[in-house]
Parts: structure tokens; C-alpha cells; sequence
């Protein structure tokens, strides 16, 4: 199953005062790559109230492990590592241009019924859709 991978630039605003990007350029990394996976299973989030469900995020977590800096190239890639019947798990790796792990983290996700706002399971057709990114058990 194939990984989704992106590389952002790094800009001087994701600079913080210690001279590495800020904690929080993380999460709207994690809130691009959200969007690429909506995107590519056809759900761009523009267009996914249409189809009855709207994802939510429940849990952000992030692990820092090497600073990324101006001037560094970042290359993510993210995948699922879990697909419940009306959640997800996300797993997130950053890695630096010398393909050093600077970060790894994860996000989950529930599904919301978008007119009862409640937990929604997703049908066999959904499911298959988020299929093509599940990765069990990886790292």
C-alpha cells in the first residue's frame, strides 16, 4: 500500500526564537497532509459534507527528536495505520534533507455523521477508499 509523501518548503515565519521551526508548523504540516489524503482518495474536504460524513481530529501527538532549520528541505510521509469502523489512526514521519527523522507523529480521527453529528461507521465502500493507505503494523 503506498505512502503519501509531500516536501513544504520551510519558510522564515516557521522560524521560532530558538532558530528552528516552530512546534506548531508541525500540525499544519499534519493539517496539509490530511488534506492530501482527502484529495487522494477522491474526498477533496471542499466537497466531503456531500458525502454524509465529515472528519474530525480526536488526538495529535508529535515526537521531536533533530531541529529542522532555514535553509532545510523537509520530504513527509504519512500513511494509516489504523481503520476502525468510524476512526482512523494517521502516522506522520519528517524527515530532513539528509533523510534524518526529525519528527514522527500521529493524528486520530473519527468520522461525524454531518446531520446527526454523531460517530459515523464508515460502509464497505468508504472503507475501501482509506484501503489503499492502510498500513498495519508499520514502524
Amino acid at each position: 500500500m503506498p505512502k503519501i509523501t509531500f516536501t513544504p518548503p520551510i519558510y522564515s515565519f516557521h522560524i521560532d526564537f530558538m532558530g528552528h521551526v516552530n512546534n506548531n508548523v508541525y500540525i499544519q504540516w499534519m493539517e496539509i497532509g490530511r488534506h492530501k489524503i482527502m484529495d487522494a482518495i477522491g474526498l477533496p474536504v471542499n466537497e466531503i459534507a456531500e458525502a454524509g460524513f465529515v472528519p474530525i481530529l480526536a488526538k495529535t501527538e508529535i515526537s521531536y527528536l533533530t531541529p529542522l532549520f532555514m535553509g532545510d528541505r523537509v520530504r513527509i510521509e504519512m500513511w494509516l495505520s489504523e481503520l476502525r469502523r468510524a476512526s482512523a489512526l494517521i502516522e506522520f514521519r519528517f524527515f530532513n534533507q539528509d533523510e534524518i527523522l526529525a519528527a514522527s507523529g500521529s493524528q486520530k480521527g473519527l468520522f461525524i455523521d454531518t446531520v446527526s453529528q454523531r460517530p459515523m461507521r464508515l460502509n464497505s465502500e468508504m472503507r475501501a477508499l482509506f484501503e489503499k493507505y492502510l498500513i498495519e503494523n508499520k514502524e
